[in-house]
């Protein structure tokens, strides 16, 4: 009894240590719990006082836990944490407690050390470089010490304050430093020599950002023996931090690299096994280095063919690796197989059945990791990865939400056509719990696989409209409408647009987002009067006219007045209700109300409806009646869409502004601005050779940072190419630019001049622009031109050279400009045939110290061999994306003069054929044709839309018809192309580049 008298009590006292927990945590003050740093409340006098004790011996000695109190605060003031601004310390004030703390190295408590070495380092940039230099002695004295600790944190700091003329003086104690027994100071050593050489320019990016550290890499350089020897040291971090400086002492050497790779992987000459055997030793760390250095000589800028003997190598060593006992190094070593060019998936197999051993991982981030890379592979090789969906049906249930999502977008991407149902059951109600940065990644997932499978497209838009009609934010539900709107115009079912235009209309009945509902009004009024009943759209249109803000208001106003003017049958009752808006409390809705009222009454009065006996009178108008139907200019200018978009008349504007002639205020004559007289804005899409890399590896690529030059590429595509043209006198009797052609290497990044070519083209002229970027620290080169000499060995040419502009000067780091005019010598078809030139770059080379940059030579000539140049028949088409109406501009062109051919092109996909006969004949899709059907992958005939503008203003569109052979042979093509030219020769161009 007393037994359970006493358990009573402890279970009664536990029930009342329950009870107040649980009312204080009712009753919390969260400001309570929020973390107070202890020197929230410093001043700064105060702390400057309290640094006095640093000039106390007795004290430094004695209480050294004082003084790294009184440093933790100073540092605290230095970094600018305070609330107060007036606290940071000023230049006078850190130069006088520096020196103060420069007293403390009297003392020999290891914490107090280490903090002086921490604050030398925080304040040094603050302080005067000359008064900094008083503390290298004793940091000197340090690192020549016999505590480890002291030599690894004194070449730390060294590192930072030092510049070249002083490293030569320490460069000894750095070198025996590099090779020490202790990793710790050989760690530390390699770590300075990085930071060292931290600043040194990269090739390609432009001038030198710090002239000091181009002598210091110059010091660095030397070091390479004992770099070499500490990568073979058996600590870990000492390989792992050797490997990473050799590397950044030779990634500007791509032969370098190679002999890098190749000796530590010992790839070149034993077999995959062997070496995977004898890499044993090198820690994981280093492995990884090693397959992301070994990833950059596949996949950079020059990516290797698959058949050539390197590649195999490099291939047969990340496969290597795939049995590692390392899981980070597996990873590292799979991610990157998938990152390869020009594999195909036998190649992709070893790596795919890594990943999928690691979504059975207890450990999130490995599943995560695994699941992420899996996801992007699945953009290019879905068939691949489906042999993983098992298991990653298994993950949509993962607690970890980032994963669940992924699984679910790598299962919509991968999942067969039966599929899809059961998918979209299992992931319905996962949406409604995970944030709406997750469900949009899972809505791009649905739009590729309704773009796979259009006969889906009904299950699809119905899913996406019942989650945006559920709760959510705008960026989710925009992202929904935006793909409801990207199947419309991609899916050429009918029955597609107006169930999803349906679906719209009854969202935006209780839309709480003004930019959504303004959009899909906009949406119905370009959609909705080409369907079969446009009357069923009427009713939502005009609640919106009632019942919302003025924007909304007058969108739908605007909506309205298109079907008015489209529909003929519903004219009058459109025109009745718009006039109730005619007194609309809002200007523009009021304004646009008057518009549209005023072009309907006209558009009764001269062709008014009369009605069929048959009640299906709005069944029987249909799409030919409408295009017959004579519309006043009024009404064809408010139809009538832009040429080209908003963002492409800015660019063209921009353009045709920058050109001499725009600007030239002698020029009595004034050219109207119209749109045939802008030039012609292209986007140039940087395509990866294989055809194979989607845009989320290239996410993953720039981790590896082997897709640098592209990203540099990309963000520079908008600019105007020909400003460096319009920036010459010399260059403006010759005229406007009509197009200019995507840069062009001729020469690879890795050697001493690296030298790239833009051909602009002009209605008679081709001008030639070399840009020559130096890459040598020790040479100045001046007077730089390109000499062109043609290959042709009939004599005839079609181009000739008749004007020159050599470059000045181009120092290291630089890039400078070189121009070279080629004129046309005939005129007619002829005169756009193709040619090829040898080009030699000329310049005078000068010897310049790479420190100072002083010239110390008055130079000699030099010679450089480039790559053949070639000008051919599509760099004189400007590829046209927007065409209005491709079916009415086909039929404008003449059909006498239409060119039918038919060919059988080597290639294995109806999509890469898509690919190559772009790039032969310089033309752009239109209308999305270029999106090829799941469908289209067997016999199915693909519909191909082709558009361009030929140098003078000369309209080209192409009909082109796909088709797989059945024989394997290849792909069938049957094209017919017309030209907006009288006799039809551009028409025949374009067809002779198909070869």
């Amino acid at each position: 009894q007393q037994t359970t008298s006493i358990m009573e009590g402890e279970l009664s006292v536990q029930s009342m240590i329950k009870e107040v927990g649980m009312l204080a945590d009712k009753f919390k003050d969260e400001d309570a719990e929020m973390y107070h740093s202890p020197y929230v409340h410093l001043e700064k006098s105060t702390v400057l006082q309290s640094a006095r004790i640093f000039h106390d011996p007795q004290i430094v000695r004695t209480d050294p836990r004082r003084c790294c109190t009184v440093i933790g605060q100073l540092l605290h003031l230095q970094n600018g944490m305070g609330a107060d601004p007036s606290n940071l310390l000023t230049g006078v004030e850190a130069t006088e407690v520096f020196f103060g703390v420069t007293k403390l190295f009297m003392s020999d408590d290891a914490s107090l050390r280490r903090m002086v070495y921490l604050f030398i380092k925080e304040v040094a940039e603050t302080c005067n470089p000359d008064d900094v230099i008083i503390v290298t002695s004793s940091l000197t004295k340090d690192m020549t010490c016999d505590v480890d600790l002291y030599r690894a944190n004194a070449l730390r700091v060294l590192s930072r304050i030092i510049d070249a003329s002083m490293l030569g003086a320490i460069e000894r104690y750095v070198k025996s430093a590099i090779v020490d027994a202790s990793p710790q100071v050989a760690s530390a050593a390699l770590v300075s020599a990085l930071h060292l050489i931290r600043d040194h320019n990269v090739k390609g990016t432009g001038a030198i950002a710090n002239p000091n550290a181009t002598a210091n890499f110059n010091i660095v350089k030397r070091w390479i023996s004992e770099i070499t020897t500490a990568s073979s040291s058996s600590d870990k971090m000492v390989q792992f931090h050797a490997l990473l400086l050799l590397y950044q002492i030779k990634k500007q050497d791509r032969l370098g690299v190679r002999k890098l790779v190749s000796s530590h992987s010992s790839q070149s000459s034993t077999t995959s096994r062997s070496s995977y055997q004898q890499s044993q030793g090198a820690s994981p760390l280093t492995k990884v280095l090693l397959v992301r250095y070994t990833l950059s000589l596949i996949s950079g800028n020059n990516i290797l063919p698959r058949e050539d003997d390197e590649w195999r190598s490099h291939y047969a060593y990340l496969e290597a690796l795939l049995r590692d006992k390392s899981e980070m190094v597996v990873f590292e070593a799979a991610k990157a197989i998938c990152l390869i060019p020009n594999t195909d998936s036998s190649d992709l197999q070893p790596a795919i059945h890594a990943l999928q051993l690691f979504l059975s991982s207890p450990k999130p981030t490995i599943r995560f990791a695994a699941i992420q890379v899996l996801s992007a592979l699945s953009d290019a090789h879905p068939r691949a990865v489906s042999k993983c969906n098992e298991d990653l049906e298994a993950l949509i249930g993962d607690p970890n939400r980032s994963v669940s999502t992924l699984a679910i977008s790598t299962l919509l991407k991968t999942g067969s056509e039966s599929s899809i149902e059961r998918y979209l059951k299992q992931i319905s109600g996962l949406l409604t719990d995970i944030p709406d940065e997750y469900k949009i990644s899972i809505i791009h997932s649905i739009r590729t696989l309704c773009t796979s499978y259009p006969h889906k497209h009904a299950t699809l838009i119905s899913f996406l409209a019942n989650f945006l009609r559920d709760e959510g934010g705008f960026e989710f539900k925009h992202c929904i409408v935006n793909t409801i709107e990207a199947l419309m115009h991609t899916i050429p079912d009918v029955s597609c647009k107006e169930t999803a235009l349906l679906h719209l209309c009854e969202f935006i009945e209780d839309c709480e987002f003004v930019q959504l509902s303004t959009h899909i009004l906009h949406l119905l009024g370009n959609l909705g009067p080409s369907t079969t009943q446009p009357s069923r759209y009427i009713r939502f249109l005009y609640n919106r006219v009632i019942l919302e803000v003025g924007c909304v208001r007058s969108a739908a106003v605007c909506a309205l007045g298109k079907f008015g003017l489209q529909s003929k049958p519903l004219r009058a009752s459109v025109l009745g209700l718009l006039k109730a808006s005619l007194c609309d409390e809002d200007d523009e809705t009021r304004d646009r109300a008057t518009l549209y009222v005023t072009i309907l009454q006209q558009a009764l009065e001269e062709d008014p409806y009369i009605a069929m006996d048959d009640a299906k009178d709005e069944e029987d108008y249909t799409a030919e009646m409408k295009q017959e139907e004579n519309q006043s200019e009024a009404a064809s200018i408010l139809l009538e869409p832009m040429p080209m978009s908003f963002d492409q008349l800015e660019r063209a504007l921009i353009m045709y502004a920058a050109a001499p002639s725009a600007n030239d205020d002698s020029n009595e004559e004034v050219e109207e601005l119209t749109f045939d007289v802008l030039p012609v804005v292209e986007d140039h899409h940087i395509m990866d050779p294989s055809g194979a890399t989607t845009s989320a590896q290239h996410e993953l690529l720039n981790e590896f940072d082997a897709n640098s030059t592209n990203k540099a590429n990309i963000a520079s595509a908008n600019v105007n190419a020909a400003a460096n043209v319009y920036a010459q006198p010399e260059l403006a009797q010759f005229g406007r630019v009509f197009r200019s052609t995507p840069v062009l290497q001729l020469t690879e990044s890795e050697t001493e001049y690296v030298v790239t070519c833009t051909k602009h083209i002009l209605p008679e002229h081709v001008i030639l622009e070399f840009s020559i970027l130096n890459t040598l620290d020790d040479q100045l080169l001046q007077g730089v031109t390109v000499e062109l000499q043609s290959t042709s060995q009939s004599g005839a040419h079609v181009y000739d050279p008749v004007a020159a502009i050599p470059c000045d000067r181009i120092p290291y780091g630089d890039t400078g400009q070189s121009f070279v005019v080629l004129q046309r010598v005939s005129q007619g078809s002829c005169s756009y045939e193709d040619e090829s030139f040898d080009c030699e770059l000329k310049f005078t080379v000068v010897s310049v110290d790479p420190d100072t940059q002083e010239e110390l030579d008055d130079g000699y000539e030099e010679e450089y061999p480039l790559e053949q140049l070639d000008i051919c028949t599509k760099d004189f088409m400007a590829g046209k994306t927007t065409v209005v109406d491709f079916r009415k501009s086909w039929e404008g062109l003449q059909g006498q003069n239409e060119v039918l051919n038919k060919f059988v092109l080597s290639y294995k996909s109806v999509g890469d054929a898509i690919q190559g006969l772009v790039s032969s004949l310089g033309l752009s899709p239109v209308d999305g044709t270029d999106v090829v059907a799941s469908a289209s992958a067997g016999n199915k005939p693909h519909m191909l839309h082709l558009a361009g503008q030929f140098v003078g203003n000369t309209l080209v569109l192409a009909r082109a018809q796909m088709v797989l052979d059945g024989g394997k042979k290849g792909v069938v093509l049957k094209i017919a192309i017309r030209s907006g030219d009288e006799d039809g020769e551009v028409a025949k161009l374009v067809a002779d580049c198909i070869r």
